[in-house]
């Protein structure tokens, strides 16, 4: 029975509708080959794409981005449903998800797709001019429905049991994973991470401990250097869960992942033995001191000097925005190298080991000075400037012992980065999700509950057929890692989408409280704040859009 005890609404399935998933892919493929060539040909000078010319012509560019963006997004929903349906566990939720997810994205493709609440990006933008098929024209006209969506809902209130709304297509080992981590989450994080976030509290130590003798900050380091050699699609499902609790719990895998990432890519033998046993035990913290304050994404252009000694080296410059910086033990530190260069090359990455801080002193090192920047949400780790003067890196500290590869080693850092990011988004709307659909059952107005109104169901199922779809969006980037795939435009999609996606269900379940959601006392104005950040760090929206639009017309 739903929500209200009443029958539950007949079902508004469309007839075929796998049929009519798979026949609106093609042509939507074809639509995308043509807005690249539309683009390509007015951005290319020469013979090649010019970026100063991509740059010009930006908002086209970022069309670009959205568009190739769903097409993929929709390619990975039906093939999710493909897997489920051989699976035989290709149910009613499932099917009013792939639904209302193809309704909603073809409308939205020949109509205009969000990239932001200011910004639609219009084929119009491309050059193009779409005329759906028969197939995506049934979607458009009667995938998202009103009936569907009101079918959704009761049918997701009578499974809140369940750890997601709709099988999520993964193998039992992950759902196993996923589990044991949604249990931590609802029993260590759930309960306390609000208190923390209102008072502007490190998560405890105590989490980390847990969290560390878990294997979570050792997830995928190879077992010979101490890690548990997991997949990447691991590391997907337990930063999901984790974020769904809280995001900065979530993000406390983020940092060791970074700067696991770049010591198995970049590091010298002797220093893959020393610190990623370390990293993966939690003996050491590390944190990403890469930002500065008149760079933001442009790490290219960074200022801080390392200059070399007799002994080693000596930092000298300023960063901000750098994530757990007191208490930690080690930082992976971007500085340049070449004071003859102005862009990324003569940059060099530093393993550069520092005192952890306390309370009363978070900053003891030598060299070193920090202050706190306040923040609005994803509290629990602190947000700092740094700065160095005369700081001392041990000679052997030096990345991959020879200079002018940091930025290099940095780009080979963001694929993964980028997977995480989509999975704490993920985990992040999940949690607005629950939040929301919670309140609207409890909130009684006007003699009902709240999900009884049309709308608010309509937001709580739009929240959910969203998720899944950012969801498999991501998982698919994560496969294409652990298949030693390039990844990085699928990573980037994952992000960009799953960014907005935590967003807009963060920003609905606020609304869905009315006035109390904006009460502090309210977890959902905390989500909300965490949310926020998801589309600024790992690379800002614009700046995804321009990547991933670059990467689309090599």
């Amino acid at each position: 029975m739903p929500h209200d005890g009443s029958p539950l609404p007949a079902s508004p399935l469309l007839p075929d509708l796998r049929a009519l998933t798979a026949g609106a892919l093609p042509q939507l493929e074809t639509l995308l080959a043509a807005a690249k060539e539309d683009l390509r040909g007015r951005v290319t000078e020469n013979g090649k794409v010019s970026a100063k010319a991509l740059e010009a012509d930006q908002y086209a560019a970022h069309a670009l981005s959205w568009l190739a963006t769903y097409v993929l997004a929709l390619q990975q929903l039906n093939a999710w449903a493909d897997r489920l349906h051989s699976d035989d566990r290709f149910g009613e939720i499932e099917a009013l998800i792939l639904q209302i997810g193809f309704g909603e994205y073809l409308a939205q493709i020949q109509g205009g797709i969000p990239m932001s609440q200011l910004e639609v990006a219009r084929l119009s933008d491309l050059g193009l001019d779409w005329q759906p098929d028969a197939a995506a024209k049934t979607l458009i006209a009667k995938g998202n429905s009103a009936a569907a969506r009101a079918r959704l809902v009761a049918l997701m209130c009578d499974n809140q049991a369940r750890a997601t709304f709709g099988a999520t297509g993964l193998e039992a080992e992950l759902e196993m994973i996923r589990d044991q981590f949604r249990r931590y989450a609802d029993e260590k994080v759930i309960p306390f991470a609000h208190d923390w976030h209102l008072k502007d509290q490190l998560i405890p130590m105590e989490i980390i401990e847990e969290l560390s003798e878990m294997g979570v900050f050792g997830l995928t380091i190879p077992e010979e250097f101490g890690g548990l050699g997991l997949s990447k699609a691991s590391m997907v499902v337990v930063s999901e869960e984790l974020s769904r609790g809280y995001i900065g719990v979530g993000s406390l895998g983020t940092r060791p992942e970074i700067a696991a990432e770049l010591i198995l890519a970049g590091g010298t033998e002797a220093q893959k033995a020393h610190w990623l046993p370390k990293l993966a035990s939690g003996e050491i913290l590390p944190t990403a001191v890469f930002t500065e304050p008149n760079t933001g994404s442009d790490l290219g252009s960074l200022r801080t000097r390392a200059v070399q000694t007799e002994d080693g080296w000596e930092i000298t410059g300023n960063k901000t925005w750098i994530t757990h910086a007191a208490r930690t033990h080690v930082m992976t530190l971007l500085a340049r190298t070449d004071p003859e260069t102005s862009d990324y090359r003569g940059l060099s990455m530093f393993l550069a080991e520092k005192t952890p801080g306390t309370e009363a002193e978070p900053f003891p090192t030598p060299g070193m000075t920090g202050g706190e920047i306040e923040v609005l949400g994803y509290r629990g780790m602190k947000e700092y400037e740094l700065g160095f003067d005369g700081f001392k890196v041990k000679a052997e500290n030096l990345l991959g012992g020879v200079p002018g590869q940091g930025f290099k080693q940095l780009m080979q850092t963001f694929e993964s980065a980028r997977i995480q990011t989509g999975a704490r988004a993920i985990g992040v709307a999940q949690a607005a999700l629950e939040t929301g659909l919670q309140y609207a059952l409890d909130r009684k107005q006007f003699g009902k509950s709240l999900i009884a109104f049309p709308r608010i169901a309509s937001k709580l199922a739009m929240m959910a057929v969203e998720i899944m779809i950012a969801r498999q969006l991501t998982y698919f980037s994560a496969w294409q890692k652990d298949h030693d795939k390039r990844c990085d435009l699928e990573a980037g999609m994952a992000k960009l989408l799953g960014a907005r996606v935590a967003w807009a269900a963060a920003d609905n379940a606020l609304q869905i409280h009315g006035g109390n959601g904006f009460a502090l006392e309210y977890r959902i104005s905390r989500i909300l704040c965490d949310a926020r950040i998801l589309n600024i760090f790992e690379g800002a929206a614009e700046i995804q859009a321009q990547v991933i639009a670059r990467r689309l017309l090599d």
